[in-house]
């Protein structure tokens, strides 16, 4: 049968149409389209902005890449239209190259994902020790935080925690323009003192997939937030302890600062848990919800500043006034590995703290090594067998597995009702314990690997446990093999105060140089991050294993993520008392007044016991007393940043984006070196280089002398090397002249140190020196 040419055309029409519309089989993935700072102005901190007009002007942008106005609305899934600039969206590879070579686009970036800093993602309270807790008059001048708001890029938080309860509050801020968003979740609760949450998922969900709706809620179900928050700011809570251990009262280095509750981070997808467009939705959401500093504890792998949504976020929060403290991650000790590398926020290592949970393991041989646990079972006291876990493997299982106690490698014929030894390393230390258990083991020496060297944390095992260092770890291992029959016994742990030599930097804390910008030292300082005891989720046990079916309202964990909210803190204390200083004058007073000594008064060490160096503690370790009354600061503006960008090669055209629509014109030889940073960086010494830093005097009149302490092979000369100051504000140049010395330089980092004193104040700066060659 012949059909009708009226209905060939029509069925014509439809193939042509269908051809048109048919589905393109190109990759599509998430980017960020970064787009600079908005033009706002005064306009925003009122209600006349249209931000769904901003939203739309998106849209339009991308449709003119993407030839429908319907498609780039349904490819945008984030608009951001506050602060940051810019938009994140699902796209072809082909067409987020297109985008970047715009001239307005200053970065398009994969929405990657990235972790938080707790040592137990990878292998894993407060300021209550000697050496960082505030001492009365400093809290109380600071008033202990109050009146400042301090936000949590983070898994979220438990609202019904103590450490958030509004008791002894007036009310919020008037500055506040923050929501309470609990999603689906109608038992999530703000008060006076947890003013406010919200949840980002969208660029988790773009990698995860669809999300049910257990993802609408800012609610912590991890833990990681929940401690981090009430580190920095939780009100007082007497009678905490974990499983008995570290009994006392709970407290927040700035206790009657209010909080607020970002969350950005899920559970890992491929090991990620934070994605970039969330992070970037939340720094824009905090900004304008007026939040006085931001805590951000995690991170990813180091990218340029412009493709990094943290630098980008907290460029935009310095903007603001808003000082942002991130964690240095947890890839140590191995060099290179820090992150959050940019210049306008605080980056944080990690340290020991003066309090320990011995937990001694007895040989038969009457030798005993302390080891530390938070387990809540303990032994019979008796002696029982011990056994390497090599010896109770599966058939089955590879020797290179069962070492580390991993997944199903134990044989239950083997170490039942015995005390088996794994080694630390890759599985989380507390999974090793739950594998020995599940085989029927009545407890664990966790020993060290010589990364790890004398680095041991208390965990909350489900048996009894020790975490012993590397060379007692060995010394268990050949009691073992020299032993026909071989026994030990775990004692039960104890708190310990006041314990030395503390802090020591914990293995794990990532450390310099900076790979991304080498002029700019990173880390900034050092903080307690080893074994803090907080608040933490009741959603899971304490170990945050399937398994563990314990549940406790603090819980005791390690990571720069812990000593990210120390610092965040002290930030707070300081906003409070001096509001009118600039983040980097902040920024400034915690960095120069950091001590490299420990409560011996002798050097900083690492977790091997050797001399630890600034690319492992920055400044030094945080030292909030002295804080608060530095002396004078290397202060630093916006403009100073905007310079150092020109500087790494981004041209004016793209400066000016950051400038809010007017045109910026970039200062002409502006050298990296001359950054007005709290520490200074030279990693490509050749013969000699002069550097020149200002300070700012932000106390009484005083003359400051400079004292030099040289890197070797290296001369230091500073002119002028006194300063006299007459007034508050008043600012005075130097400049630094580093020399090789001929025949005594390396081409090896060395270090030294600038200290200007008034006999009183020393304001502190690191030197960090590489020659470029040692044939001098």
């Amino acid at each position: 049968m012949r059909l009708p040419s009226s209905t060939i055309i029509q069925l014509l029409q439809i193939l042509l149409v269908c051809l048109l519309q048919r589905p393109s089989f190109a990759v599509k993935k998430s980017y960020v389209v970064y787009l600079g700072a908005h033009s706002h102005g005064p306009a925003l901190s009122s209600s006349f902005v249209d931000f769904n007009q901003v939203t739309q002007s998106h849209y339009e942008f991308l449709e003119s890449y993407l030839g429908s106005h319907n498609t780039a609305k349904d490819s945008i899934f984030y608009s951001y239209t506050r602060h940051i600039n810019g938009f994140a969206a699902t796209l072809e590879e082909e067409v987020a190259a297109e985008i970047a070579k715009h001239p307005k686009v200053l970065s398009v970036f994969k929405n990657s994902g990235r972790k938080l800093h707790t040592t137990r993602s990878w292998e894993f309270m407060g300021l209550e020790h000697k050496g960082i807790i505030p001492s009365t008059s400093i809290w109380k001048k600071a008033r202990f935080g109050e009146g400042v708001i301090i936000g949590n890029l983070d898994t979220g938080v438990w609202p019904e925690s103590n450490s958030f309860s509004e008791e002894g509050l007036g009310p919020i801020p008037s500055k506040w323009r923050g929501i309470c968003d609990n999603g689906v979740d109608h038992t999530f609760r703000c008060n006076r003192k947890l003013i406010g949450a919200r949840y980002f998922n969208k660029g988790y969900a773009s990698a995860a997939g669809p999300l049910d709706s257990s993802f609408e809620s800012p609610r912590d179900k991890e833990g990681h937030g929940s401690h981090t928050l009430s580190t920095a700011a939780g009100n007082a809570v007497p009678g905490v302890s974990v499983f008995g251990q570290g009994f006392g009262t709970a407290k927040g280095g700035a206790p009657k600062a209010r909080v607020a509750a970002y969350k950005v981070c899920w559970p890992p997808v491929a090991g990620d848990e934070c994605f970039d467009a969330d992070i970037l939705a939340a720094f824009d959401e905090a900004i304008h919800d007026g939040v006085d500093v931001l805590s951000v504890s995690l991170g990813g792998s180091a990218s340029s500043l412009l493709n990094d949504s943290v630098a980008i976020g907290s460029f935009h929060a310095a903007k603001q006034g808003i000082v942002v403290v991130c964690s240095a991650g947890n890839s140590g000790p191995a060099d290179a590995t820090v992150e959050n590398l940019a210049p306008w926020h605080l980056t944080v290592a990690a340290s020991t703290m003066d309090r320990e949970f011995p937990a001694y393991v007895v040989l038969g041989d009457d030798i005993t090594f302390k080891g530390e646990s938070l387990s809540a079972a303990r032994l019979e006291q008796k002696l029982y067998p011990i056994i390497k876990a090599t010896d109770g493997k599966l058939g089955s299982a590879r020797t290179e597995d069962a070492v580390l106690c991993q997944n199903g490698t134990l044989d239950p014929k083997k170490v039942r009702e015995k005390i088996v030894v794994c080694l630390r390393g890759i599985n989380a230390r507390v999974d090793k314990g739950e594998q020995a258990l599940l085989a029927g083991a009545v407890g664990m020496v966790l020993a060290n690997d010589r990364a790890s060297g004398n680095e041991i944390i208390a965990d909350p095992h489900v048996l009894p446990a020790s975490h012993i260092n590397f060379t007692d770890g060995t010394s268990v291992f050949n009691y073992i093999n020299s032993t026909k029959f071989p026994v030990a016994y775990i004692t039960h742990p104890k708190t310990q105060l006041g314990t030395k030599p503390a802090p020591s930097m914990a293995a794990f804390s990532s450390k310099g140089p900076n790979i991304v910008v080498p002029e700019i030292l990173k880390p900034d300082v050092t903080a307690p991050g080893v074994s803090v005891i907080a608040a933490y989720t009741e959603a899971q046990g304490p170990t945050n294993q399937v398994f563990d079916k314990r549940r406790i309202p603090y819980n005791s964990l390690s990571g720069t993520s812990m000593s990210c909210p120390h610092v965040s803190a002290i930030v707070a204390l300081l906003r409070a008392s001096y509001p009118s200083w600039s983040p980097a004058a902040i920024k400034s007073a915690i960095m120069t007044t950091a001590t490299t000594l420990d409560n011996e008064v002798e050097p900083l060490l690492n977790a091997t016991d050797d001399m630890s160096t600034p690319f492992g503690y920055g400044a030094g370790h945080v030292q909030p007393n002295i804080a608060m009354d530095p002396g004078l600061v290397y202060d630093t503006t916006i403009g100073d940043y905007l310079n150092f960008l020109c500087a790494l090669g981004y041209n004016e055209t793209q400066i000016s984006v950051f400038t809010e629509g007017s045109s910026y014109v970039c200062r002409k030889k502006f050298s990296l070196l001359n950054l007005n940073y709290p520490s200074i960086t030279v990693p490509n010494l050749s013969d000699s280089v002069t550097v020149t830093r200002t300070l700012k005097n932000v106390g009484s009149p005083r003359t400051y002398i400079a004292h030099v302490q040289n890197p070797n092979g290296i001369t230091v000369s500073v002119k002028p090397s006194i300063l006299k100051f007459r007034n508050v504000g008043e600012e005075k140049r130097f400049k630094v002249t580093f020399k090789i010395m001929k025949g005594k330089a390396t081409n090896n980092y060395v270090f030294g140190k600038l200290i200007w004193s008034d006999g009183i104040h020393y304001v502190r700066s690191p030197i960090v020196v590489k020659a470029l060659t040692s044939r001098n």
